[in-house]
């Protein structure tokens, strides 16, 4: 990678850390989801309100962590909204892929343009969890949210 293009990535990986995109609690989430790395002590509480058409209408976060969880966390808020569980759980398999250094080919152009900025974790084994933190944690609070709100229905 060109080193100027690397410094770039650095520049917005401390900026989303340093100035977090929906940082905070959100009132009336449909969906919640708590996620800790007990090897760097990272912790992330992620929220959404999903709407009656499985559509992501507000994700936020809360947590602290080092800069690759909390820009990763940022980052997937600003992604995420808008976009319908579907979306999010394909970005979130396209985003895993690459973080491990996969093949990221799944993902659309101006998504892994986006993402690009995280490419280098991969180089970093012990890191991919810092990056992908957030990511589980959205998709826990997915499946939880969704068997809670079955659970209501048969009640």
């Amino acid at each position: 990678m060109d080193e100027s293009l690397r410094e770039l990535y650095q520049e917005v990986i401390l900026d989303h850390s340093r100035h977090p995109r929906h940082f905070g609690p959100l009132e009336h989430a449909t969906h919640d989801g708590q996620g800790h790395n007990p090897l760097c002590g990272d912790r992330v509480t992620v929220h959404l309100i999903v709407d009656g058409e499985d559509r992501i209408q507000r994700i936020t976060f809360e947590g602290r962590g080092c800069a690759i969880s909390q820009a990763s966390a940022s980052l997937m808020t600003d992604m995420l909204t808008g976009r319908t569980v579907g979306e999010a759980e394909e970005l979130m398999n396209g985003f895993l892929h690459l973080v491990k250094g996969e093949d990221a080919s799944d993902l659309a152009e101006d998504d892994l343009d986006r993402l690009q900025v995280m490419a280098g974790v991969s180089a970093f084994p012990m890191r991919v969890k810092c990056a992908t933190l957030a990511w589980h944690t959205m998709k826990s609070a997915l499946e939880n949210g969704a068997s809670q709100a079955e659970a209501a229905k048969t009640e």
